[in-house]
Protein backbone atom coordinates (compact mmCIF):
# COMPACT_ATOMS: atom_id res chain seq x y z
CA UNK A 1 0.00 0.00 0.00
CA UNK A 2 2.92 2.72 0.69
CA UNK A 3 4.26 1.89 -3.00
CA UNK A 4 0.87 2.90 -4.64
CA UNK A 5 0.68 6.56 -1.86
CA UNK A 6 4.43 6.70 -3.41
CA UNK A 7 3.12 6.74 -6.71
CA UNK A 8 0.44 9.07 -6.12
CA UNK A 9 2.64 11.57 -4.12
CA UNK A 10 5.10 11.85 -7.53
CA UNK A 11 8.01 12.45 -5.64
CA UNK A 12 6.73 15.39 -3.88
CA UNK A 13 5.44 16.48 -7.19
CA UNK A 14 1.92 15.84 -7.08
CA UNK A 15 0.84 19.23 -6.13
CA UNK A 16 1.84 20.47 -9.92
CA UNK A 17 1.56 16.79 -11.26
CA UNK A 18 -2.45 15.97 -10.77
CA UNK A 19 -3.93 19.57 -11.49
CA UNK A 20 -2.16 19.20 -14.56
CA UNK A 21 -3.62 16.34 -15.42
CA UNK A 22 -7.23 17.72 -14.21
CA UNK A 23 -7.17 20.43 -16.48
CA UNK A 24 -5.17 18.13 -20.12
CA UNK A 25 -8.73 15.50 -18.99
CA UNK A 26 -11.52 18.95 -18.71
CA UNK A 27 -9.88 20.29 -22.34
CA UNK A 28 -9.54 16.82 -23.84
CA UNK A 29 -13.12 16.28 -22.49
CA UNK A 30 -14.64 19.93 -23.60
CA UNK A 31 -13.21 19.10 -27.09
CA UNK A 32 -14.62 15.98 -27.39
CA UNK A 33 -18.36 17.33 -26.33
CA UNK A 34 -17.98 20.37 -28.68
CA UNK A 35 -16.51 18.26 -31.40
CA UNK A 36 -19.89 15.95 -31.08
CA UNK A 37 -22.31 18.95 -30.73
CA UNK A 38 -20.90 20.07 -33.78
CA UNK A 39 -21.16 17.15 -35.32
CA UNK A 40 -24.60 16.52 -34.61
CA UNK A 41 -25.56 20.68 -36.01
CA UNK A 42 -23.75 19.88 -39.40
CA UNK A 43 -25.58 16.26 -39.48
CA UNK A 44 -29.03 18.88 -39.55
CA UNK A 45 -28.11 21.44 -41.06
CA UNK A 46 -27.04 18.75 -44.24
CA UNK A 47 -30.47 16.69 -44.06
CA UNK A 48 -32.31 19.96 -43.90
CA UNK A 49 -30.37 21.48 -47.06
CA UNK A 50 -30.62 18.00 -48.93
CA UNK A 51 -34.49 17.97 -48.27
CA UNK A 52 -35.07 21.25 -49.22
CA UNK A 53 -33.26 20.79 -52.84
CA UNK A 54 -34.59 18.16 -55.49
CA UNK A 55 -31.84 15.27 -56.18
CA UNK A 56 -30.48 15.47 -59.54
CA UNK A 57 -29.47 13.13 -62.12
CA UNK A 58 -26.31 11.84 -61.99
CA UNK A 59 -23.81 13.19 -64.66
CA UNK A 60 -22.44 10.37 -66.80
CA UNK A 61 -21.58 11.93 -70.48
CA UNK A 62 -18.21 11.10 -70.89
CA UNK A 63 -17.67 8.16 -68.95
CA UNK A 64 -15.97 5.04 -70.19
CA UNK A 65 -19.00 1.92 -70.46
CA UNK A 66 -21.66 3.65 -69.63
CA UNK A 67 -23.51 3.60 -72.60
CA UNK A 68 -23.68 7.82 -73.41
CA UNK A 69 -21.55 10.15 -73.74
CA UNK A 70 -19.52 11.32 -77.24
CA UNK A 71 -17.71 7.92 -77.97
CA UNK A 72 -17.61 7.41 -81.65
Amino acid sequence: MTELYEFLAMGGYAGFVWPAYAVAAIVIGGLAVQSVRSLRSLRREVAALEEAQPRRPRHTRGRPGSGTGDAA
